[in-house]
């Protein structure tokens, strides 16, 4: 077989294998927390938020900036992890492919 039609298989199992790879970051979750477990996050490796939980005590109105810093760490902390799942799993499934000429 021409190294050409070898390339394009192994492009097309690759495709393949990177579609499997994104289905299954869509079903995988991240938790943080922040604020000592005041502010929960779950977001999905694809980048989408499941679910916030805020403890009521943290709800004090004359605190309301706290809160909103609490939200914002502990959402960036779980999409930052979910980020780097993604990424590990996108390498781990392309690791072996090269493309003649570009490395």
């Amino acid at each position: 077989m021409s190294s050409l039609g070898k390339m394009i298989k192994q492009a097309a199992r690759l495709q393949q294998q990177i579609e499997q790879v994104q289905n299954q970051l869509t079903q995988r979750t991240v938790e943080a927390t922040s604020g000592g477990g005041a502010v929960k996050v779950v977001v999905r490796c694809d980048g989408t938020l499941v679910s916030l939980k805020i403890d009521p005590q943290a709800l004090n109105p004359a605190d309301a900036s706290l809160v909103e810093d609490m939200i914002l760490s502990a959402v960036n902390q779980a999409l930052n992890r979910a980020k780097e799942i993604a990424n590990a799993e996108m390498a781990r499934v392309t690791a072996g492919f090269q493309l003649p000429g570009l490395m």
